[in-house]
């Protein structure tokens, strides 16, 4: 039983911090904070690429806490944005987060995404993104 009767809360809450320390872990960072950043901004990059109807379907899957964050800001009017370079995107949002090596840093969230959500999800989602976006998350 949750210590404030909202086991819904609870769990999510215990499932984000399990992505996250699984992500630094992946990644090596030290830092659960630069790796939630990461992954903060890894999900809202590809919720930009994506159509809504795959967005909503993959966000499905994803733990409550961690949607939320992935909707964070989100304007629906400016989606899906075809215009984003992938690395470049991901490098300007991850510039003051001193363990960021670089746009291969996303591969990591990409692996942590095979791990936790469906494949046939993972495989929806990845025909929707663009190659240059693609390459960077392996196929399950």
């Amino acid at each position: 039983m949750s210590s404030q009767g909202l086991e819904v809360i609870d769990h999510t809450v215990h499932l984000t911090h399990e992505w996250i320390n699984e992500l630094a872990e992946r990644v090596g960072y030290t830092s659960k904070r630069s790796a939630l950043r990461l992954l903060r901004v890894t999900l809202q990059i590809l919720r930009d690429r994506l159509p809504e109807n795959e967005m909503a379907q993959f966000s499905a899957q994803l733990p409550l806490l961690v949607r939320g964050i992935m909707f964070e800001g989100w304007q629906p009017k400016h989606t899906p944005n075809t215009d984003l370079r992938f690395g470049p995107t991901i490098a300007e949002a991850m510039t003051d987060t001193s363990e960021f090596r670089g746009a291969e840093d996303a591969r990591y969230v990409f692996d942590l995404l095979n791990n936790r959500i469906s494949h046939g999800e993972v495989e929806d989602v990845r025909a929707c993104l663009p190659e240059e976006m693609r390459v960077y998350w392996a196929a399950p």
